[in-house]
């Protein structure tokens, strides 16, 4: 008597052959998409591009960067949050994922990613020029605080920007309204830097590494950095906290995530590869020559900053008259 074969038993062998979790198996097997939501020759794409070379000796696999541009970052970050949850393509998200749903550019929020790691952050600066009636951070706040609205005004990024939310966070800590400094929007801090420089801007709110070409100059002069310690690279500016009351902090971030739902093994394995390339002399070499800001968090803790931040911006932000 022949024996028949039951159709399930057939079907349920072949689905746990074919459908091996992919913890099981030996990632990465093939190259590794990088997406830079952002133009090529920026500080984000330099960083992604030392990022994606060291990684490549980590991990035994080409890591292919890949420049997404449009929509204020919304196309790039999209497509990374659009991606397959496989591990290989992953994305150099910055800080505005945390701010761009607010002003109704897109319905993307930290909850569309998986973090892994944090690998920068470059606090707030406020740069003035030679011939400014600001003497230091108090001074101008007291100046803010006691003239009429509209009076000062400042550029370093577009309408909404970090920059301006920045500024206005510290304005809000300091008890005086949003807004009270008129933000001249502008293409980035380069040419807010030179307006400031000719006179027509009273401050600009910039990281210190976009102010540095024209504070080594002598054209341009930092009042202060909100960031807990002084900076290796700027050891001569000092922070919030040496001059006013405030331990007020606000940056740009960027780091490296993926699609959600990414498995937890692959996670782990980018997370601890990306700390040996964050703890590398080429990483933290190129880094320090840049004048651009180091900051680690593992896959825990960028997912904090993360949500912290998007709290925070949306506060601010709403304050600001910029919340959709």
């Amino acid at each position: 008597m022949k024996t028949k074969r039951c159709p399930l038993l057939l079907v349920t062998s072949w689905l746990c052959v074919s459908l091996s979790p992919l913890a099981l198996a030996d990632y990465p097997e093939k190259p590794i998409t990088l997406i830079v939501p952002w133009a090529a020759g920026g500080g984000t794409d330099a960083t992604a591009r030392i990022i994606a070379s060291s990684l490549e000796q980590q991990l035994g696999q080409t890591i292919n960067v890949v420049n997404r541009t449009g929509g204020s970052g919304v196309v790039g970050h999209t497509a990374i949050a659009n991606a397959r949850p496989d591990g290989y393509t992953l994305g150099l998200a910055t800080v505005e994922v945390a701010m761009m749903h607010w002003q109704g550019l897109t319905d993307l929020t930290y909850e569309d990613f998986t973090p892994v790691a944090q690998v920068n952050f470059d606090s707030a600066s406020l740069s003035i020029s030679e011939d400014s009636p600001f003497s230091d951070v108090a001074d101008l706040l007291e100046q803010v605080r006691t003239q009429p609205a509209g009076t000062f005004n400042a550029s370093g990024t577009g309408l909404g920007g970090i920059w301006h939310v920045a500024l206005n966070g510290l304005l809000m800590e300091q008890g005086i309204e949003a807004g009270k400094i008129t933000w001249i929007p502008s293409q980035g801090s380069a040419p807010a830097m030179t307006e400031l420089a000719s006179g027509s801007v009273d401050l600009v709110a910039s990281s210190l590494p976009e102010a540095r070409s024209m504070i080594e100059a002598g054209e341009i002069s930092s009042l202060g950095v909100m960031t807990p310690q002084r900076l290796d690279g700027f050891p001569d500016i000092p922070t919030l906290s040496e001059q006013i009351d405030s331990d007020f902090t606000m940056g740009a971030w960027r780091g490296i995530v993926g699609p959600p739902d990414m498995p937890e093994a692959v996670v782990a394995t980018l997370e601890e590869a990306l700390k040996h390339v964050y703890d590398s002399e080429t990483y933290q070499s190129f880094m320090a020559r840049q004048g651009y800001g180091i900051q680690w968090r593992d896959a825990e803790d960028f997912r904090q900053l993360m949500a912290d931040d998007d709290a925070q911006f949306g506060e601010i932000m709403g304050e600001m008259g910029l919340r959709q």
